[in-house]
Protein backbone atom coordinates (compact mmCIF):
# COMPACT_ATOMS: atom_id res chain seq x y z
CA UNK A 1 0.00 0.00 0.00
CA UNK A 2 2.80 2.39 0.90
CA UNK A 3 4.69 1.61 -2.31
CA UNK A 4 1.51 2.36 -4.29
CA UNK A 5 1.12 5.74 -2.58
CA UNK A 6 4.79 6.54 -3.11
CA UNK A 7 4.51 5.62 -6.79
CA UNK A 8 1.40 7.78 -7.16
CA UNK A 9 3.08 10.75 -5.47
CA UNK A 10 6.16 10.43 -7.67
CA UNK A 11 4.01 10.12 -10.80
CA UNK A 12 1.93 13.19 -9.91
CA UNK A 13 5.06 15.16 -9.03
CA UNK A 14 6.67 14.27 -12.35
CA UNK A 15 3.53 15.26 -14.25
CA UNK A 16 3.31 18.61 -12.44
CA UNK A 17 6.98 19.34 -13.10
CA UNK A 18 6.61 18.59 -16.81
CA UNK A 19 3.45 20.70 -17.07
CA UNK A 20 5.14 23.57 -15.18
CA UNK A 21 8.11 23.50 -17.53
CA UNK A 22 5.86 23.60 -20.59
CA UNK A 23 3.76 26.38 -19.02
CA UNK A 24 6.86 28.49 -18.36
CA UNK A 25 8.06 27.81 -21.89
CA UNK A 26 4.74 29.07 -23.29
CA UNK A 27 4.62 32.08 -20.97
CA UNK A 28 8.22 33.16 -21.51
CA UNK A 29 7.49 35.34 -24.61
CA UNK A 30 4.81 37.24 -22.68
CA UNK A 31 7.11 37.66 -19.66
CA UNK A 32 9.95 38.86 -21.87
CA UNK A 33 7.59 41.28 -23.65
CA UNK A 34 6.42 42.78 -20.36
CA UNK A 35 9.92 43.13 -18.84
CA UNK A 36 11.30 44.61 -22.05
CA UNK A 37 8.49 47.19 -22.07
CA UNK A 38 9.92 48.44 -18.75
CA UNK A 39 13.47 48.87 -20.08
CA UNK A 40 15.36 51.85 -21.43
CA UNK A 41 16.02 51.88 -25.22
CA UNK A 42 19.74 51.12 -24.87
CA UNK A 43 19.00 48.21 -22.54
CA UNK A 44 16.84 46.53 -25.19
CA UNK A 45 19.81 46.35 -27.58
CA UNK A 46 22.13 44.78 -25.02
CA UNK A 47 23.80 41.55 -26.08
CA UNK A 48 23.36 39.00 -24.77
CA UNK A 49 19.78 40.02 -23.96
CA UNK A 50 18.67 39.93 -20.34
CA UNK A 51 15.22 39.31 -18.94
CA UNK A 52 15.01 41.94 -16.20
CA UNK A 53 15.44 45.68 -16.88
CA UNK A 54 18.62 47.27 -15.57
CA UNK A 55 20.11 50.75 -15.67
CA UNK A 56 23.76 51.83 -15.23
CA UNK A 57 24.81 53.48 -11.99
CA UNK A 58 26.50 56.88 -12.21
CA UNK A 59 28.42 58.83 -9.59
CA UNK A 60 30.11 62.20 -9.21
CA UNK A 61 33.90 62.20 -9.22
CA UNK A 62 36.05 65.07 -8.03
CA UNK A 63 37.19 67.21 -10.94
CA UNK A 64 34.29 66.30 -13.24
CA UNK A 65 31.16 68.40 -13.73
CA UNK A 66 28.82 65.57 -14.75
CA UNK A 67 28.16 62.16 -13.16
CA UNK A 68 30.23 59.34 -14.66
CA UNK A 69 29.09 55.73 -15.28
CA UNK A 70 30.63 53.04 -13.09
CA UNK A 71 32.33 49.91 -14.44
CA UNK A 72 34.08 46.91 -12.96
CA UNK A 73 37.81 47.23 -13.62
CA UNK A 74 40.69 44.86 -12.87
CA UNK A 75 43.04 46.77 -10.55
CA UNK A 76 45.69 45.39 -8.21
CA UNK A 77 44.52 41.86 -8.85
CA UNK A 78 40.85 42.33 -7.98
CA UNK A 79 37.62 43.74 -9.42
CA UNK A 80 36.95 47.32 -8.35
CA UNK A 81 34.44 49.98 -9.30
CA UNK A 82 35.96 52.71 -11.47
CA UNK A 83 34.28 55.61 -13.28
CA UNK A 84 34.58 56.02 -17.06
CA UNK A 85 36.23 59.42 -17.47
CA UNK A 86 37.14 59.28 -21.17
CA UNK A 87 36.01 57.00 -23.97
CA UNK A 88 37.41 56.15 -27.40
CA UNK A 89 41.07 56.82 -26.67
CA UNK A 90 43.16 55.72 -29.63
CA UNK A 91 45.75 53.21 -28.45
CA UNK A 92 48.59 51.78 -30.50
CA UNK A 93 50.23 48.42 -29.85
CA UNK A 94 53.96 48.57 -30.49
CA UNK A 95 56.74 45.95 -30.60
CA UNK A 96 60.53 45.97 -30.85
CA UNK A 97 61.51 44.49 -34.24
CA UNK A 98 64.27 42.55 -32.46
CA UNK A 99 61.79 41.15 -29.91
CA UNK A 100 58.33 41.07 -31.55
CA UNK A 101 56.78 38.82 -28.89
CA UNK A 102 56.76 41.65 -26.31
CA UNK A 103 54.28 44.46 -27.01
CA UNK A 104 53.58 47.82 -25.41
CA UNK A 105 50.39 49.92 -25.44
CA UNK A 106 50.67 53.69 -25.77
CA UNK A 107 48.29 56.50 -26.63
CA UNK A 108 48.75 57.36 -30.29
CA UNK A 109 48.66 61.10 -29.65
CA UNK A 110 51.65 60.79 -27.28
CA UNK A 111 53.83 58.74 -29.66
CA UNK A 112 56.40 60.48 -31.87
CA UNK A 113 57.82 59.08 -35.13
CA UNK A 114 61.46 58.08 -35.07
CA UNK A 115 63.40 60.81 -36.94
CA UNK A 116 60.53 63.31 -36.77
CA UNK A 117 57.28 63.83 -38.67
CA UNK A 118 59.03 65.03 -41.85
CA UNK A 119 61.74 62.39 -41.99
CA UNK A 120 60.32 59.30 -40.34
CA UNK A 121 62.58 56.29 -40.30
CA UNK A 122 61.42 52.91 -41.58
CA UNK A 123 62.60 49.33 -41.37
CA UNK A 124 62.04 46.51 -43.86
CA UNK A 125 60.05 43.57 -42.43
CA UNK A 126 59.05 40.66 -44.68
CA UNK A 127 59.66 42.82 -47.73
CA UNK A 128 57.48 45.69 -46.47
CA UNK A 129 58.69 49.05 -45.14
CA UNK A 130 57.33 49.62 -41.60
CA UNK A 131 57.34 53.01 -39.86
CA UNK A 132 59.31 53.34 -36.62
CA UNK A 133 58.07 55.13 -33.51
CA UNK A 134 59.94 56.21 -30.36
CA UNK A 135 58.55 54.27 -27.41
CA UNK A 136 59.86 54.96 -23.91
CA UNK A 137 60.35 51.84 -21.80
CA UNK A 138 61.86 52.16 -18.29
CA UNK A 139 63.37 55.55 -19.14
CA UNK A 140 64.88 54.30 -22.40
CA UNK A 141 63.59 55.28 -25.84
CA UNK A 142 63.41 52.30 -28.23
CA UNK A 143 62.37 52.48 -31.94
CA UNK A 144 59.36 50.18 -32.43
CA UNK A 145 56.86 49.32 -35.12
CA UNK A 146 53.08 49.61 -34.70
CA UNK A 147 51.54 46.15 -34.62
CA UNK A 148 47.87 47.11 -34.25
CA UNK A 149 45.51 49.81 -33.09
CA UNK A 150 42.50 49.82 -30.79
CA UNK A 151 40.27 52.15 -28.77
CA UNK A 152 40.12 52.01 -24.98
CA UNK A 153 38.51 53.97 -22.20
CA UNK A 154 40.15 55.73 -19.31
CA UNK A 155 38.70 54.65 -15.98
CA UNK A 156 39.49 56.58 -12.80
CA UNK A 157 39.10 55.61 -9.16
CA UNK A 158 36.16 57.21 -7.42
CA UNK A 159 38.14 57.79 -4.22
CA UNK A 160 41.34 58.94 -5.96
CA UNK A 161 40.87 60.33 -9.51
CA UNK A 162 44.64 60.35 -9.97
CA UNK A 163 44.53 56.55 -10.25
CA UNK A 164 43.49 55.56 -13.78
CA UNK A 165 43.29 52.36 -15.83
CA UNK A 166 42.95 51.88 -19.59
CA UNK A 167 40.46 49.18 -20.55
CA UNK A 168 38.19 48.21 -23.44
CA UNK A 169 34.81 49.81 -22.76
CA UNK A 170 32.77 47.34 -24.85
CA UNK A 171 34.23 44.41 -22.98
CA UNK A 172 33.86 46.03 -19.56
CA UNK A 173 30.94 45.16 -17.31
CA UNK A 174 28.96 48.18 -16.13
CA UNK A 175 27.76 48.52 -12.56
CA UNK A 176 23.97 48.27 -12.77
CA UNK A 177 20.93 47.80 -10.58
CA UNK A 178 17.46 46.42 -11.26
CA UNK A 179 14.96 49.07 -12.23
CA UNK A 180 11.70 49.63 -14.07
CA UNK A 181 10.37 52.41 -16.26
CA UNK A 182 6.56 52.31 -16.18
CA UNK A 183 6.61 55.77 -17.74
CA UNK A 184 7.15 53.96 -21.05
CA UNK A 185 3.42 53.24 -21.07
CA UNK A 186 2.58 56.92 -20.62
CA UNK A 187 5.06 57.85 -23.33
CA UNK A 188 3.66 55.39 -25.86
CA UNK A 189 0.11 56.59 -25.16
CA UNK A 190 1.18 60.21 -25.69
CA UNK A 191 3.25 59.32 -28.77
CA UNK A 192 0.53 57.58 -30.74
CA UNK A 193 -2.65 58.62 -28.91
CA UNK A 194 -3.42 55.11 -27.74
CA UNK A 195 -5.92 56.47 -25.24
CA UNK A 196 -8.27 57.39 -28.10
CA UNK A 197 -7.59 54.06 -29.83
CA UNK A 198 -8.34 52.20 -26.59
CA UNK A 199 -11.68 53.99 -26.26
CA UNK A 200 -12.57 53.20 -29.88
CA UNK A 201 -11.50 49.55 -29.56
CA UNK A 202 -13.43 49.13 -26.32
CA UNK A 203 -16.58 50.66 -27.81
CA UNK A 204 -16.36 48.55 -30.98
CA UNK A 205 -15.64 45.37 -29.04
CA UNK A 206 -18.44 45.85 -26.51
CA UNK A 207 -21.02 46.65 -29.18
CA UNK A 208 -19.93 43.73 -31.39
CA UNK A 209 -20.07 41.32 -28.44
CA UNK A 210 -23.51 42.53 -27.36
CA UNK A 211 -24.77 42.42 -30.94
CA UNK A 212 -23.45 38.90 -31.57
CA UNK A 213 -24.89 37.62 -28.29
CA UNK A 214 -28.30 39.13 -29.04
CA UNK A 215 -28.54 37.91 -32.64
CA UNK A 216 -27.10 34.49 -31.83
CA UNK A 217 -29.49 33.91 -28.94
CA UNK A 218 -32.55 34.92 -30.96
CA UNK A 219 -31.41 33.05 -34.08
CA UNK A 220 -30.35 29.98 -32.14
CA UNK A 221 -33.68 29.81 -30.33
CA UNK A 222 -35.61 30.21 -33.58
CA UNK A 223 -33.71 27.42 -35.32
CA UNK A 224 -33.83 25.17 -32.25
CA UNK A 225 -37.45 25.55 -31.09
CA UNK A 226 -39.63 27.30 -33.66
CA UNK A 227 -41.16 25.36 -36.55
CA UNK A 228 -41.51 27.24 -39.86
CA UNK A 229 -41.28 26.22 -43.54
CA UNK A 230 -37.71 25.66 -44.76
CA UNK A 231 -36.18 26.03 -41.31
CA UNK A 232 -33.56 23.31 -41.71
CA UNK A 233 -32.65 24.34 -45.26
CA UNK A 234 -32.25 27.98 -44.26
CA UNK A 235 -30.08 26.94 -41.34
CA UNK A 236 -27.85 24.83 -43.59
CA UNK A 237 -27.41 27.72 -46.03
CA UNK A 238 -26.66 30.10 -43.17
CA UNK A 239 -24.19 27.63 -41.68
CA UNK A 240 -22.55 27.18 -45.08
CA UNK A 241 -21.44 30.82 -45.05
CA UNK A 242 -18.77 29.77 -42.55
CA UNK A 243 -16.92 28.10 -45.42
CA UNK A 244 -16.61 31.34 -47.42
CA UNK A 245 -13.13 32.87 -46.90
CA UNK A 246 -13.11 36.42 -45.59
CA UNK A 247 -10.84 37.51 -48.44
CA UNK A 248 -13.70 36.75 -50.85
CA UNK A 249 -16.05 39.03 -48.93
CA UNK A 250 -13.68 42.01 -48.71
CA UNK A 251 -14.54 43.62 -52.06
CA UNK A 252 -18.36 43.30 -51.96
CA UNK A 253 -18.41 44.29 -48.31
CA UNK A 254 -16.27 47.36 -48.99
CA UNK A 255 -18.48 48.34 -51.95
CA UNK A 256 -21.50 48.02 -49.68
CA UNK A 257 -19.84 50.36 -47.14
CA UNK A 258 -19.16 52.86 -49.95
CA UNK A 259 -22.78 52.69 -51.09
CA UNK A 260 -24.09 53.21 -47.56
CA UNK A 261 -21.50 55.92 -46.83
CA UNK A 262 -19.80 54.17 -43.92
CA UNK A 263 -16.24 54.18 -45.23
CA UNK A 264 -13.92 55.71 -42.64
CA UNK A 265 -16.76 55.42 -40.14
CA UNK A 266 -16.91 53.49 -36.86
CA UNK A 267 -20.25 51.96 -37.88
CA UNK A 268 -18.42 49.90 -40.53
CA UNK A 269 -16.49 48.18 -37.73
CA UNK A 270 -19.62 47.27 -35.78
CA UNK A 271 -22.76 46.62 -37.82
CA UNK A 272 -21.40 44.04 -40.33
CA UNK A 273 -20.06 41.89 -37.50
CA UNK A 274 -23.03 41.67 -35.14
CA UNK A 275 -24.33 38.71 -37.13
CA UNK A 276 -22.41 35.48 -36.80
CA UNK A 277 -23.26 32.04 -38.17
CA UNK A 278 -20.91 30.42 -35.68
CA UNK A 279 -22.66 32.04 -32.71
CA UNK A 280 -26.08 31.05 -34.03
CA UNK A 281 -24.90 27.47 -34.50
CA UNK A 282 -23.37 27.38 -31.00
CA UNK A 283 -26.52 28.66 -29.28
CA UNK A 284 -28.80 26.42 -31.36
CA UNK A 285 -26.82 23.33 -30.38
CA UNK A 286 -26.98 24.35 -26.73
CA UNK A 287 -30.71 25.11 -26.79
CA UNK A 288 -31.40 21.69 -28.29
CA UNK A 289 -30.00 20.07 -25.13
CA UNK A 290 -32.61 21.79 -22.93
CA UNK A 291 -35.53 19.39 -22.28
CA UNK A 292 -38.58 20.25 -24.35
CA UNK A 293 -40.88 19.37 -21.44
CA UNK A 294 -39.75 22.52 -19.58
CA UNK A 295 -40.73 24.68 -22.53
CA UNK A 296 -44.10 22.94 -22.96
CA UNK A 297 -44.90 23.42 -19.28
CA UNK A 298 -44.14 27.13 -19.58
CA UNK A 299 -46.38 27.43 -22.65
CA UNK A 300 -49.24 25.71 -20.78
CA UNK A 301 -48.77 28.22 -17.95
CA UNK A 302 -49.27 31.04 -20.46
CA UNK A 303 -45.68 32.16 -20.95
CA UNK A 304 -44.80 33.78 -24.26
CA UNK A 305 -41.84 32.77 -26.42
CA UNK A 306 -39.90 35.80 -25.29
CA UNK A 307 -40.58 35.00 -21.61
CA UNK A 308 -39.46 31.41 -22.12
CA UNK A 309 -36.27 32.61 -23.80
CA UNK A 310 -35.55 35.24 -21.13
CA UNK A 311 -36.47 33.31 -17.99
CA UNK A 312 -35.63 29.71 -18.88
CA UNK A 313 -33.17 29.45 -21.76
CA UNK A 314 -30.88 32.37 -21.01
CA UNK A 315 -30.16 31.45 -17.35
CA UNK A 316 -29.43 27.87 -18.39
CA UNK A 317 -27.11 28.89 -21.22
CA UNK A 318 -24.59 30.91 -19.18
CA UNK A 319 -21.63 28.65 -20.16
CA UNK A 320 -22.47 28.90 -23.87
CA UNK A 321 -22.97 32.66 -23.63
CA UNK A 322 -19.63 33.06 -21.83
CA UNK A 323 -17.88 30.98 -24.47
CA UNK A 324 -19.43 32.92 -27.34
CA UNK A 325 -18.77 36.24 -25.59
CA UNK A 326 -15.10 35.37 -25.07
CA UNK A 327 -14.58 34.33 -28.69
CA UNK A 328 -16.41 37.42 -29.93
CA UNK A 329 -14.34 39.65 -27.67
CA UNK A 330 -11.04 38.17 -28.84
CA UNK A 331 -12.02 38.47 -32.51
CA UNK A 332 -13.31 42.04 -32.26
CA UNK A 333 -10.42 43.25 -30.09
CA UNK A 334 -7.71 41.79 -32.34
CA UNK A 335 -9.36 42.63 -35.68
CA UNK A 336 -6.80 44.26 -38.00
CA UNK A 337 -7.39 43.56 -41.68
CA UNK A 338 -10.92 44.97 -41.97
CA UNK A 339 -10.14 48.18 -39.99
CA UNK A 340 -7.03 48.61 -42.16
CA UNK A 341 -9.24 48.46 -45.29
CA UNK A 342 -12.19 50.58 -44.21
CA UNK A 343 -10.51 53.21 -41.95
CA UNK A 344 -8.08 55.71 -43.50
CA UNK A 345 -4.61 55.83 -41.96
CA UNK A 346 -4.78 59.59 -41.56
CA UNK A 347 -8.05 59.47 -39.60
CA UNK A 348 -6.43 59.00 -36.19
CA UNK A 349 -9.69 59.78 -34.37
CA UNK A 350 -11.27 56.57 -35.71
CA UNK A 351 -8.25 54.33 -35.28
CA UNK A 352 -8.59 51.15 -33.28
CA UNK A 353 -5.74 49.71 -31.26
CA UNK A 354 -4.39 47.41 -33.98
CA UNK A 355 -4.09 50.30 -36.46
CA UNK A 356 -2.32 52.51 -33.91
CA UNK A 357 0.14 49.74 -33.13
CA UNK A 358 0.84 49.33 -36.84
CA UNK A 359 1.69 53.03 -37.10
CA UNK A 360 3.68 52.91 -33.86
CA UNK A 361 5.83 50.14 -35.32
CA UNK A 362 7.23 52.68 -37.78
CA UNK A 363 7.35 55.75 -35.56
CA UNK A 364 9.14 54.01 -32.70
CA UNK A 365 11.28 51.60 -34.71
CA UNK A 366 14.36 52.65 -32.72
CA UNK A 367 12.62 52.08 -29.38
CA UNK A 368 11.53 48.43 -29.03
CA UNK A 369 10.57 49.09 -25.42
CA UNK A 370 7.79 51.44 -26.58
CA UNK A 371 6.57 49.01 -29.23
CA UNK A 372 6.37 46.20 -26.67
CA UNK A 373 4.66 48.54 -24.19
CA UNK A 374 1.96 49.13 -26.80
CA UNK A 375 1.74 45.40 -27.45
CA UNK A 376 1.33 44.76 -23.72
CA UNK A 377 -1.53 47.27 -23.59
CA UNK A 378 -3.22 45.44 -26.47
CA UNK A 379 -2.67 41.93 -25.08
CA UNK A 380 -3.59 42.46 -21.42
CA UNK A 381 -7.42 42.94 -21.75
CA UNK A 382 -8.07 39.84 -23.92
CA UNK A 383 -5.71 37.83 -21.72
CA UNK A 384 -7.74 38.75 -18.64
CA UNK A 385 -11.01 37.98 -20.43
CA UNK A 386 -9.70 34.59 -21.56
CA UNK A 387 -8.54 33.68 -18.04
CA UNK A 388 -11.87 34.70 -16.51
CA UNK A 389 -13.93 32.85 -19.14
CA UNK A 390 -11.78 29.73 -19.30
CA UNK A 391 -13.76 27.77 -16.74
CA UNK A 392 -16.94 28.34 -18.75
CA UNK A 393 -15.42 26.48 -21.69
CA UNK A 394 -15.18 23.32 -19.60
CA UNK A 395 -18.69 23.78 -18.27
CA UNK A 396 -20.00 24.24 -21.80
CA UNK A 397 -18.30 21.09 -23.06
CA UNK A 398 -19.39 18.92 -20.15
CA UNK A 399 -22.94 20.23 -20.01
CA UNK A 400 -23.46 19.78 -23.75
CA UNK A 401 -23.29 16.01 -23.31
CA UNK A 402 -25.94 15.88 -20.61
CA UNK A 403 -29.57 15.79 -21.62
CA UNK A 404 -32.54 15.73 -19.30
Amino acid sequence: MQSYRLTKILTNTTVYIILTVFALFMLFPFIFMFTTSLKEPQDTFRYPPRLLPREPITTFVEGFDEPLPLYYVEYEGKQQQFALAQDNIKIGVYADPNNPDVTYEREIREVRPTGGFTNQETIPIDGEEMDLFDIEVDGQVIPMIQVSQTALGRFVSVENPEVSVLQNVRLSQPVENLTAHPENYREVIELQGLDRSLINTTMVTVLVVIGQLATSVVGGYAFARLRFPGRDNIFLVYLGTLMIPFSVLIMPLYQLMVWIGWVDNMAALIVPWIFTAYGTFLMRQFFITIPREIEEAALIDGASRFQILWRIFLPASAPALATLGTFSFLYAWNSFFWPLVVINTGNVQNHVLTLSLNVLRGRASDSPNLILAGAAIAILPPLIIFILGQRFFVESVTSSGVKG
